[in-house]
């Protein structure tokens, strides 16, 4: 069988990708390392089962961390495919790294965790905390990866139904975070697991969402096939071409619709611009858009 040939710009999207997952994966590991472990706060997902672990057996939390994901990911190979699960493996074994790497740059000699607020700021750290894990799962998720666990649950759910990744992953954590009483036994630190779970959840879906937001664009110009063409060519999005009526000149005009992700409407907007600076556009924000190069229709 003969391999398909990647083109530049495959080649290139994926190295980016890999670029801003390890970003995302970087400040995953710095809210853990940093903020949640030191003041010995908890979360959902294996990395949280892993924290469980850790407060109890001193075990270090990257092994059982890595052994738990190692199971899942075996499972989850034919449903999610061999892109995903590249992916995901690829930030097993990077935020394994990252977790001792960190944990022992920012530990003392002792190889206690500081914390870093003080004492008696745990509600402070979880937030912090949190935000960053949040935001460095966003970034991962954003480039069609995972970090394992739970993770890998709400995706493959997320694959079939219109259901958001942080409601999801919510709901997976919701038990890991109960049973960290039986560790502490404080309830405090079971309200601050959940305030992490929720804010965790919060941002990822801030992130993810304002990513994936899509813009409409109707362009009237007379120049409209060059600019169709400069669309197609350097954006990748399809164009749709309408004919009118100018009502009031009673002559036929060509109106370009395009969708497009938000991201890409400063590209769009040079592109007419270096084509026909005089051309007529309306762009308006749609609330969701659904087939090739969008999200997937997901309905039962």
């Amino acid at each position: 069988m003969k391999l398909k040939r990647l083109t530049r710009f495959e080649i290139v999207r994926g190295l980016k990708d890999y670029v801003f997952m390890t970003c995302g994966l970087v400040l995953y590991a710095m809210g853990w390392a940093a903020f949640l472990i030191p003041y010995q706060i908890t979360t959902g997902g294996t990395t949280g089962i892993s924290a469980i672990i850790f407060y109890s057996t001193g075990f270090p939390m990257q092994w059982s961390y890595f052994f738990i994901n190692a199971v899942l990911i075996s499972f989850a190979f034919r449903i999610l495919g061999s892109k995903f699960i590249i992916k995901t493996i690829y930030s097993i074994f990077m935020l394994t790294f990252l977790l001792w790497f960190i944990q022992k740059v920012v530990n003392g000699e002792d190889g206690v965790p500081p914390q870093l607020l003080g004492p008696g700021q745990d509600f402070m750290a979880c937030l912090i905390g949190s935000v960053m894990c949040g935001a460095g799962l966003g970034i991962v998720f954003n480039c069609n990866g995972s970090t394992g666990g739970t993770d890998i649950i709400a995706a493959i759910i997320n694959k079939y139904r219109d259901i958001t990744l942080g409601r999801m992953i919510m709901f997976c954590d919701f038990i890991i975070i109960s049973s960290c009483y039986f560790v502490f036994h404080d309830w405090r630190r079971v309200i601050f697991g959940f305030v992490t779970l929720f804010v965790i959840g919060f941002v990822l879906d801030y992130i993810v969402n304002s990513a994936r937001q899509s813009v409409q664009f109707l362009i009237f110009s007379k120049e409209y096939d060059k600019i169709a063409d400069r669309i197609i060519k350097d954006t990748h999005r399809g164009v749709t071409v309408l004919h009118g009526t100018g009502w009031y000149s009673k002559q036929e005009v060509k109106v370009l619709v395009i969708l497009a992700h938000k991201r890409q409407s400063m590209l769009i907007f040079h592109l007419i611009k270096d084509v026909d600076p005089n051309a007529f556009i309306s762009q308006s924000a749609v609330i969701g858009v659904y087939g090739e190069g969008f999200s997937k229709l997901k309905v039962k």
